[in-house]
């Protein structure tokens, strides 16, 4: 499905859900799921306990509940698909069951038990409960039909840069043979206007053997559709988290980890060059590992289990 068409289509099943009944709705989610194996409701549950990492003592206050969470069309900001793709989740549950927000990228933990799209990685228990959100704009997946083999021996990257983590990259790189990287936005006056570099497509991109993933407010937003390519996704080790779980991807299994200062970059390339198997083996295990999240089944499963969770650790449930 095309870019344009997948965004017709989410809107079409958003508002239409938004419209439906709620006794409707939870009639039609049980429907939904009532062929789910027990291996998809086990790993269903076990992404819920990783999204959901609350203490079983947790106890909150509220801002909202399931039967007055309703689209804000008179606020400042509506941040629309976040609110559709929570809305999904939680009117499967009784109306009277609360819950908090947060609708932006998250890179603090949050002060009470929240639905959040992103957490900062290494708590144990932690208020941020991560929900799929903004999921038009964040899981993007492709069809890469080019092998490794027929790749460019080259490392690709266009991004929005204004993090010093991001002009970093440019600064080490953007005269490098084997690099072509550049900036697409531009600002008056533009210290170095070298660095601004023409748009490029995901098709265009995927002719590069390596794909450079770098976090920008929180999470690397292009990561899932490289991981879901026949290119290698080049990256410092995460330090946040949305619904693709970051925090469990393993360098040198499903993506090439460099070093903050992009200081190892270039040998980290020749060494895969080299060693063209274990790069097939890294594109093997990233494809397995995206699969997860292309089964709507799974993951409509996987948003109940974790709103479930939400409910009972918050002791309404």
């Amino acid at each position: 499905m095309n870019k344009s068409l997948k965004r017709i289509s989410y809107w079409l099943e958003s508002v239409s859900i938004y419209l439906t009944p709620h006794w409707c709705y939870r009639a039609l989610v049980k429907w939904r799921l009532r062929h789910l194996s027990a291996a998809e409701r086990a790993q269903a549950q076990e992404r819920a306990a990783y999204y959901a990492r609350l203490s079983d003592n947790c106890r909150t206050r509220f801002s909202t509940s399931v039967g007055s969470f309703k689209f804000p069309y008179w606020a400042k900001h509506h941040f629309s698909m976040y609110f559709f793709d929570l809305h999904k989740a939680v009117f499967a549950f009784d109306k009277r069951l609360k819950f908090n927000y947060i609708f932006r990228d998250v890179t603090w933990e949050a002060p009470v038990a929240a639905f959040v799209k992103s957490r900062p990685l290494g708590n144990s228990h932690t208020h941020s409960v991560v929900m799929k959100l903004d999921s038009l704009r964040h899981f993007r997946f492709v069809q890469d039909p080019i092998p490794w083999s027929s790749k460019k021996d080259m490392l690709v990257s266009r991004n929005f840069v204004t993090q010093p983590h991001r002009r970093l990259l440019l600064e080490r790189y953007i005269d490098h043979p084997m690099c072509n990287i550049g900036k697409t936005n531009t600002e008056s006056p533009e210290p170095h206007p070298e660095w601004v570099k023409d748009y490029m497509s995901l098709d265009e991109q995927l002719q590069y053997k390596f794909i450079a993933c770098i976090e920008g407010n929180d999470v690397a937003t292009n990561l899932k559709w490289v991981m879901s390519s026949n290119s290698l996704a080049v990256m410092p080790r995460p330090r946040f988290e949305t619904w693709f779980m970051e925090g469990t991807l393993q360098p040198g299994v499903h993506y090439v980890e460099v070093k903050r200062d992009y200081s190892d970059l270039i040998d980290q390339m020749q060494y895969y060059l080299a060693h063209p198997d274990e790069a097939e083996r890294i594109i093997a295990n990233a494809h397995a590992y995206v699969a997860q999240f292309q089964n709507k089944r799974l993951e409509l499963a996987t948003q109940l289990a974790t709103a479930q969770l939400y409910f009972e650790r918050t002791h309404q449930l």
